[in-house]
């Protein structure tokens, strides 16, 4: 089982759950963050920081259509492992429905 980071963070990417991370598995992209799930060892500690309340095991409903994204884009974003400025506009999209259409394929830039 991992941890998989769904549509939620989208636009938000506060980046907390990447400080507590201990074999660092976040990998970020230029509007999201995901976790690589071949490297995320199910400690668990990520899902309780995220201001977005956007990560969930792999085993919860939610996660159905996330899991391969966070796969596919692990494979190709870089790593991090320092948290980050979120966006300054990253309140505003908490919470906000259908976002999943807005999920940039770009690199983060940290």
């Amino acid at each position: 089982m991992a941890y998989v980071v769904t549509e939620n963070c989208i636009k938000c990417k506060f980046q907390d759950c990447v400080e507590v991370c201990p074999v660092d598995c976040f990998y970020e992209g230029e509007n999201f963050l995901v976790i690589n799930p071949d490297e995320c060892i199910d400690c668990g500690v990520c899902e309780p920081e995220c201001p977005a309340e956007a990560i969930f095991p792999d085993s919860d409903p939610k996660t159905a259509d996330w899991t391969e994204t966070n796969r596919k884009f692990a494979s190709i974003w870089p790593n991090i492992t320092k948290k980050g400025d979120a966006p300054a506009d990253a309140q505003d999209w908490n919470g906000k429905p259908g976002k999943a259409s807005m999920l940039s394929d770009k690199p983060g830039q940290s």
